[in-house]
């Protein structure tokens, strides 16, 4: 496709600052998109595939930023994203910028009122792949920040993930979304870990448990709305799978585990967080009570 030709003046030039693994694919897709992509990275010759392709070069952030209305910035961390921006002075007054650089939501709320003080407009986004699924159909982002610049660029931002969703006028809420997610993926990868480990000390292949067992494994991840539904009500009380019917078989894995030299500290932390509840009377409880647990007091 030759994307130069491709381009019209209701497709907006668009500037990506950052030119990392995420930041390349970025450009890429807008210049795929058919968009005047202007690009700049510490680092020039990062540039070259991308200016070959058509993106015009930088050399400077001021003029980077100057020549679009939308800014994208793609780099290492919040300090390194104020100091990029920062660099282009005045040229920032008038744009929009999309930040795409991870960090806290505090962080990304004082970027928002700091970018919002230049005369700008801001939005956050998080996103939720790696680099080489930019651009695909089911590719989520959050954004938060502007409405405005949301609806503005929405066909522009279309190019970078199908199913990204405006969640919040708070810029820091889709850091804590995507922490969120996160959180909950890297809990349920290492208690499957915990699992395969224990699986395979008896010589049982991971995946023919998982073709036995896989119905039951789904079967929980089709309960979390429930749960969410408890934690949002505040409401925890249930008449079956209480938190003492969880006990013994939390008992139980720490005992095989700690028998087969298995790690013992995820299942033993689980324990700890079942014992604490049933002896503060919350026995007959659901699952769910424990969230009062990791809540500080």
């Amino acid at each position: 496709m030759n994307t130069v030709s491709a381009r019209t003046d209701a497709q907006p030039a668009v500037t990506v600052t950052g030119l990392g693994e995420m930041g390349f694919a970025l450009a890429d897709a807008f210049l795929d998109g058919g968009h005047r992509t202007t690009v700049w990275n510490r680092t020039p010759e990062k540039a070259d595939r991308l200016v070959a392709k058509g993106a015009e070069w930088s050399a400077t952030v001021r003029d980077a930023v100057a020549a679009s209305p939308l800014v994208v910035v793609s780099v290492k961390g919040d300090a390194t994203a104020r100091a990029v921006l920062e660099s282009s002075g005045d040229a920032l007054s008038g744009r929009s910028v999309l930040n795409l650089t991870d960090g806290t939501s505090a962080e990304a709320r004082s970027m928002a009122e700091w970018v919002e003080d230049q005369g700008a407009q801001y939005l956050h986004g998080q996103i939720m792949t790696i680099a080489p699924g930019i651009g695909g159909a089911e590719t989520v982002i959050f954004y938060g920040g502007s409405d405005a610049v949301f609806h503005r660029f929405h066909p522009t931002l279309r190019l970078l993930g199908g199913r990204g969703t405006l969640i919040s006028a708070d810029a820091g809420v889709p850091a804590l979304y995507g922490m969120a997610v996160h959180g909950t993926m890297w809990g349920a990868l290492n208690g499957f870990l915990h699992a395969a480990a224990l699986l395979s000390s008896e010589g049982i292949g991971v995946k023919r448990f998982l073709d036995d067992a896989g119905a039951s494994v789904a079967a929980l991840l089709s309960s979390l709305p429930v749960i969410a539904d408890e934690i949002d009500r505040g409401e925890y009380a249930t008449p079956y799978g209480a938190l003492q019917h969880h006990r013994p078989s939390v008992e139980d894995l720490v005992r095989e585990s700690r028998a087969r030299n298995i790690d013992v500290e995820f299942p033993g932390y689980t324990l700890d967080l079942v014992n604490r509840a049933v002896e503060d009377g919350h026995a007959d409880d659901s699952y769910s009570r424990l969230i009062e647990y990791f809540r500080k007091r």
